[in-house]
């Protein structure tokens, strides 16, 4: 009788099974439309209180308003977590779920894989992640109207986001405690990531809906960074594309990524920029790599050090400003000898970052070379054959006294 009881009860269980699993994906579309419908209406209560708190942030109910807009934020964020656990979770689960569905799961969970080892991350990434979520329903939906209104506070917010996200990356490299270059390598990336994404997904947005053309002093960057998005990009192209990223991101995120920050920034590119020409063996790769590098130090000199104002080694801002005189002076024949102006500017810059990798750890020894060899091509050093240089070596290039730019 027991056992009799164990089979009858264990075919019951599976038949039970099928039946629940079979409503599971009846009911699902029910589900699906509740959480939409509960979603729309968090939605438009989310764009009411938002206009009714940028329209009278100067009034006397300031703080209310800023309190129901928050409230009615986190209200709404709730609905669009509950709606992915509710009802993408379940359509994972049974195999009813389309590619985009299966792709915002994994991306949910790869977003809260973050909350135990890097909780602000995960804090910011999480809203950002949700926030995208409904901006793609919103536009399927094909309400323009909707779309237009929601619009206003999706850049707002993730502009906030955003600059939340850069902001705590800026303080883990500013950390002076951390000494692991390996783990300042990975925060450099995720900087230049979230640059990245950005500039692909809220800038255009921005540029969009930008009536009073505050944004035109970057579109030439933006022009640029455009051209490093299709094909595939090789080491060269991508210190090139961070450069234009860094150079956006000191007219969007000055405060999210401060100077001390965006200046580490640049000598990582820069570091990054010289291993390569160093490294590289063919002729015209090289070359290449090195108008690049060339490009980049303009770049780092002119847009960020240029803007610096508190140094902390008095040396080094006496030394810029003579690099700086010396940049002026050169940039005034540019209108009347285009060549000898990039010849100028040139050596200008070369002698520049001669003088700051002398006393590097980082083995500089190949570029140094190279260098040279450029500065004997450009007449600013003379050459002098079977000179020693070392017990042992000999090399057909001597420095000429390279003067204080």
């Amino acid at each position: 009788m027991e056992e009799r009881s164990l089979r009858i009860t264990g075919a019951d269980t599976n038949f039970l099974n099928k039946i629940t699993n079979t409503l599971s994906k009846i009911l699902i579309p029910t589900k699906i439309g509740i959480n939409g419908m509960f979603i729309n209406i968090k939605r438009n209560s989310l764009i009411k209180a938002y206009e009714n708190y940028t329209k009278n942030k100067e009034n006397y109910n300031k703080e209310e308003l800023e309190k129901k807009y928050e409230s009615a934020y986190t209200v709404y964020l709730e609905n669009l977590d509950k709606y992915v656990m509710d009802s993408i979770y379940k359509k994972v689960k049974n195999n009813t779920a389309s590619e985009f569905e299966k792709d915002a799961l994994s991306k949910y969970y790869e977003v809260t894989s973050l909350k135990e080892k890097e909780y602000m991350d995960y804090k910011y990434r999480k809203q950002k992640y949700l926030l995208e979520l409904d901006y793609e329903n919103v536009k399927e939906s094909g309400k323009e109207k909707v779309l237009k209104k929601y619009n206003s506070f999706y850049i707002n917010k993730m502009d906030d986001l955003y600059k939340a996200i850069l902001k705590n990356y800026s303080i883990k490299l500013a950390d002076t405690t951390n000494v692991y270059d390996s783990t300042k390598d990975w925060i450099y990336i995720k900087i230049f990531y979230t640059l990245e994404e950005y500039i692909q997904n809220i800038l255009p947005l921005k540029i969009e809906n930008d009536k009073d053309n505050e944004l035109q002093e970057i579109l030439v960057d933006y022009e640029k960074y455009q051209n490093y998005t299709v094909g595939k990009l090789d080491t060269r192209d991508n210190i090139e594309k961070n450069m234009i990223l860094l150079g956006i991101s000191r007219k969007l995120f000055t405060h999210s990524i401060p100077l001390i920050v965006a200046e580490q920034c640049y000598e990582k590119l820069l570091k990054d920029a010289r291993m390569l020409v160093q490294d590289t063996k063919i002729a015209t790769k090289r070359e290449r790599a090195y108008a690049m590098l060339i490009n980049l130090i303009e770049d780092y000199n002119v847009r960020l050090l240029s803007t610096k104002v508190y140094w902390e080694n008095l040396k080094d801002r006496e030394s810029y400003k003579k690099f700086w005189d010396k940049y002026k002076e050169i940039s005034k024949i540019k209108e009347i000898d285009f060549i000898e102006y990039i010849k100028q500017k040139e050596v200008l810059f070369i002698k520049n970052d001669m003088r700051n990798i002398e006393n590097s750890k980082t083995d500089y020894s190949k570029i140094i070379r190279y260098y040279k060899r450029k500065l004997v091509d450009y007449g600013a050093m003379r050459e002098l054959k079977n000179a020693c240089i070392s017990k042992g070596s000999y090399t057909g290039v001597v420095n000429k006294k390279v003067n204080a730019a």
